[in-house]
């Protein structure tokens, strides 16, 4: 077509393209199966808006040329006014660059198809708006046309907020006068991805294009791996689990992972990982070092506790800068980011942020959704950890309440005790031993609660002071427990409590003792000879019925006897296979004691615990109690 000579031939040819153009939007409405003539008329159109354009920058440049006379700077302000209005109008979209490639001016349409502000752009880079994949082509045609001047048009991706869209681009040289740098005008037109072939349309939208089903199973086993990795046992009970998804997510899906964990009201950066396959171990180095809150995309999204995923890195400052004053982004070489919450709910506490390289292909909104559900995951994971650890530091608390730091030395005796919590996530349990001074003597004792927890450990805490307490007025093992078993009734605790207890006076009878048992089991005597017997035991547990009478039995240690106390949970213990019949037993205690006739009491007890290691084995799951008290010379 001629170009226009004159503003208002111009602006006669803008009303006729905007009619037409809006007439296209309607007939592809219309009509979305049969795509095609919309879409030749629409780059025929392209075509208009270019030579538009062209005779839009004649006009500007005579204005420039034409002499300031009567009225002729107000003539040709008021054209320039005009063509800008023009340029703005334009219902296409139309990009202005300089030769670098740079964003000069941005129209409405432009500014509307890529969803930003107006102005956002001017000053950037437009190749970070171009796919990755095309980056380059782009590059060449915009050489080309700045050295041959001639238009160039081809099909692209652009990318900007979120958004992607499928263009016809089309380049054409600008040459302005009194402008020493040379310009191009960049003209988009969205278009369809593909053009189904007609009478098929409805058969393509019915099937799924195979690389989005590919990359959707891909997201799925990604997550799928994933949670299988923080329920493990040992991301519960250990500080791993960050770690162990920031290597699983950069295997899969980045090339940088970092993860910003909030404590104690401040965010602390927990995890830095970069590509294995270059030298970047100096870098991870100083990113752990800086503080996340520098860094304005995690400080966003630390505060709205929303994801935010750059297709195209265009802010080089999003992630903060190095000590040097070089931005982590372009350190990193990273072409995409993405950054999500760690946490639950309304609950933020903290930031996993992704890095693609600019070879690699971006993240897109489909990410961004994995990402945040990968987020959860750790977020819960993490509490989850948290509460282990709030529980284990309780229960050590608690223990230290029901077990002796040391064994005291009872004269003419040697003594050892052994005390497991049992395998998996550590319980606060309810079983305890003790050795203490009484009226006469020395005391010792070996029981525990019928159940396990917090308030279990409580009971266990109180059964184990009233007995030393009891003992100091005390000089009968048997009324010390009936005197316990009451306080325990009156306590209305709801939970019973078996006690194996002794008294031993030094002297002239040490080797006299006295038991009193209150539902525990029968403590075992080994002779110097590897005879094994078992005394009475039995009695009912403490708690139950106010006013019981416990059987207490005088049992007679020879010089080298050893005297064994244990709990529940040695005698129940199950085997390999876990099953009732397989339970630990008198019996097997009977012959791994037979066999430690004459050795210390420590040994006597190492020799019960491997036994029962390998028992069950490897791995004990029964809280367990064991107390040897072995008459030396």
């Amino acid at each position: 077509m001629t170009e226009p000579t004159d503003l208002p031939a111009l602006e006669q040819a803008l009303s006729g393209l905007t009619a037409r153009i809006s007439s296209l939007r309607q007939a592809r409405a219309a009509y979305p199966a049969d795509p095609g003539p919309t879409l030749d008329a629409a780059l025929v159109e392209l075509d208009t808006a270019r030579d538009l354009l062209r005779g839009a920058i004649g006009e500007l440049g005579k204005s420039r040329r034409r002499p300031a006379g009567p009225g002729g700077r107000d003539g040709t302000n008021r054209e320039l006014k005009l063509l800008r209005t023009l340029y703005r109008a334009m219902p296409v979209p139309v990009i202005v660059l300089d030769a670098s490639g740079t964003v000069r001016r941005v129209n409405a349409e432009a500014s509307r198809l890529l969803g930003s502000p107006d102005g956002y752009l001017t000053g950037r880079a437009f190749p970070l708006l171009v796919d990755v994949s095309r980056r380059a082509a782009f590059r060449s045609h915009l050489t080309s046309v700045l050295h041959t001047g001639e238009t160039a048009a081809f099909p692209t991706r652009l990318a900007h907020q979120g958004r992607a869209h499928n263009v016809q681009l089309v380049l054409t040289q600008l040459r302005m006068a009194g402008e020493p740098q040379e310009m191009i005008a960049a003209v988009a037109l969205p278009v369809e991805a593909r053009t189904p072939e007609p009478g098929r349309a409805e058969e393509q939208d019915a099937t799924p294009d195979e690389p989005q089903l590919l990359a959707g199973a891909r997201r799925q086993e990604l997550l799928s791996q994933l949670t299988r990795l923080l329920l493990d046992e040992e991301s519960l009970s250990q500080p791993v689990a960050l770690i162990r998804s920031g290597r699983l997510l950069a295997a899969h899906t980045a090339d940088w992972v970092i993860a910003d964990v909030v404590r104690d009201g401040v965010a602390r950066r927990s995890l830095v990982l970069g590509p294995t396959n270059q030298p970047v171990s100096r870098l991870i180095r100083t990113l752990e070092r800086l503080s996340p809150t520098a860094a304005p995309l995690i400080s966003h999204v630390l505060e709205s506790g929303t994801g935010v995923v750059h297709e195209m890195v265009e802010d080089e400052s999003l992630l903060g800068a190095l000590p040097d004053g070089v931005p982590v982004l372009q350190a990193a070489r990273a072409g995409s980011v993405l950054s999500v919450p760690i946490g639950v709910g309304d609950e933020t506490v903290g930031v996993l942020t992704l890095l693609r390289l600019r070879e690699r292909p971006s993240f897109g909104l489909a990410d961004l959704g994995l990402m945040e559900d990968a987020g959860a995951h750790i977020g819960l994971a993490l509490r989850a950890q948290r509460t282990f650890h709030e529980r284990s530091q309780a229960a050590d608390t608690l223990q230290t309440g029901v077990l002796p730091r040391t064994l005291p030395e009872i004269p003419g005796y040697d003594t050892a005790a052994a005390y497991h919590t049992g395998a998996g996530p550590r319980a606060i349990g309810g079983e305890f031993y003790d050795v203490f001074r009484v009226k006469d003597g020395w005391g010792f004792a070996v029981g525990g609660v019928v159940g396990q927890g917090e308030e279990a450990a409580s009971v266990t805490a109180m059964v184990r002071g009233g007995l030393r307490t009891l003992s100091v007025w005390e000089d009968d093992p048997a009324e010390v427990v009936a005197r316990l078993n009451d306080a325990l009734v009156a306590q209305d605790t709801g939970m019973f409590v078996m006690v194996a207890a002794g008294f031993v006076t030094p002297g002239r009878r040490g080797g006299r003792v006295r038991l009193a048992s209150a539902g525990n089991h029968p403590p075992a005597v080994l002779k110097g000879d590897g005879e094994v017997g078992y005394t009475a035991g039995g009695g009912m547990p403490l708690g139950i019925e106010i006013g019981t009478k416990f059987p207490v039995e005088e049992v007679a240690l020879a010089i080298g006897d050893t005297l064994v106390l244990y709990s529940d949970g040695l005698a129940g213990s199950r085997g390999r296979s876990g099953q009732a019949e397989l339970a630990y037993g008198e019996g097997r205690l009977t012959e791994v004691l037979a066999r430690c006739a004459g050795q210390p009491a420590t040994s006597v007890v190492k020799a019960v615990e491997d036994d029962q290691r390998a028992f069950s084995g490897g791995q004990v799951l029964d809280e367990t109690t064991i107390l040897a008290l072995r008459r030396a010379r």
